[in-house]
């Protein structure tokens, strides 16, 4: 006989809380931690203040028959209009850091997280990239951007 784990029964992605804090509402505690680290030495420079355009928006000429994008909805043509761009806009952005705290990333976290590395690439931007994923992270990238800076 199969024996099953009690407990949670929940489906779908994982949520994180959001959190506010000194009049900033950050999208889970991870972040707050890492606004913290950041203050505590003098680093933070601004949260969620870049905005980065990696594929501009664009007019589909074409027929495209399709329902909406969760799914539902008729079956139609859905083409024939303005198609919107896709943006990135990282957790923390400094004069040579860019942070993004991602516990766990959601289906299309990756495939925008390398867009945004080839925009840095195309756009000659050698600021440094960070991911902390957690506590021991942000103390590590704390402490490389310190490190960097008294280079």
């Amino acid at each position: 006989m199969r024996q099953f784990k009690k407990g949670s029964k929940k489906k779908g992605p994982v949520r994180a809380k959001k959190v506010s804090f000194d009049g900033i509402d950050f999208a889970s505690g991870l972040e707050k931690r890492m606004y913290l680290a950041l203050k505590e030495v003098n680093l933070f420079d601004k949260y969620e203040g870049e905005v980065f355009q990696l594929i501009e928006s664009f007019n589909l000429p074409n027929v495209s028959i399709e329902k909406t994008a969760s799914g539902k909805g008729e079956y139609k043509n859905r083409g024939s209009k303005k198609v919107l761009g896709i943006k990135y806009t990282p957790d923390f952005t400094g004069v040579d850091y860019i942070l993004e705290t991602k516990g766990r990333a959601n289906e299309s976290f990756p495939l925008r997280y390398k867009l945004f590395k080839r925009w840095l690439v195309e756009n000659n931007d050698t600021r440094t990239l960070y991911k902390p994923q957690n506590q021991k992270d942000i103390e590590e990238t704390i402490k490389l951007i310190l490190d960097g800076r008294k280079k």
